[in-house]
């Protein structure tokens, strides 16, 4: 599972993304630049100067089929239609179905979510806390302000059981806060409607800037039973 940092570099050497180090406002500006160069199939755009911020942003990452190929490959699709294939021919299956699947079998051991005590994204941490340091889009002018793009949202029920890693709105309000808008008849909604009832907290992660896997997975319709994680295979 490739993360982002060697994504951006293989988008680099197709000639895939553009850096731009001109002074750019998140405030609206960003926004439209993005939209006028999405309209014409343009390229990942990369702005190394943002103001107000010491954080770079990228848009457009996956805003074309040869990037999406670049990001994923042909090898979620194929995995998900082999598993399809494989149930529909036999159910439970057999040794010798399963001998003949054995490169996807192979692969099926390798889904699952290992427990780390250390991880690079607990490498870097903000004390005290200050929001308005990351460089959030406003890309509308009626908009409430400015929102986290492409969040991976991960939350766990309370009462134990999968976990969810799903995409919702999130608006900043101040240094320390955002409002969450969890969508009814989603994971992450679901999760919330129990502590909710008591008047109690849901403990939230939010992930910038994750593996383009996680992402994808984040987006993808599966049953409330199985979790997004499970989709991110292990290369390594």
């Amino acid at each position: 599972m490739i993360n982002l940092r060697q994504f951006l570099r293989e988008l680099r050497k197709r000639g895939e993304v553009v850096d731009i180090h001109s002074l750019v406002d998140p405030d609206l500006e960003i926004a439209e630049i993005h939209r006028r160069v999405a309209a014409e199939n343009g390229p990942a755009l990369f702005f190394h100067n943002v103001k107000n911020s010491s954080f770079p942003v990228v848009t457009n990452l996956f805003g074309s089929p040869k990037r999406i190929e670049i990001a994923f490959g042909q090898e979620p699709e194929l995995f998900v239609e082999g598993i399809v294939r494989l149930l529909k021919e036999e159910f439970p299956p057999k040794l010798s179905t399963l001998w003949h699947r054995r490169s996807l079998v192979k692969k099926l051991l390798h889904l699952g979510i290992k427990k780390r005590s250390r991880a690079p994204v607990m490498e870097q941490q903000m004390t005290p806390v200050d929001l308005e340091k990351l460089p959030l889009l406003k890309s509308w002018p009626l908009d409430g302000g400015p929102f986290i793009t492409l969040p991976l949202v991960y939350t766990e029920p309370p009462g134990g059981g999968p976990s969810n890693l799903g995409m919702y709105r999130i608006q900043r309000f101040d240094k320390t806060t955002t409002g969450l808008h969890f969508q009814i008849g989603k994971g992450g909604g679901f999760h919330f409607h129990e502590p909710e009832a008591v008047n109690q907290p849901l403990p939230v992660n939010i992930f910038l800037g994750g593996p383009p896997a996680l992402i994808l997975s984040a987006i993808t319709p599966l049953p409330e039973n199985i979790t997004e994680l499970l989709f991110c295979l292990d290369n390594g």
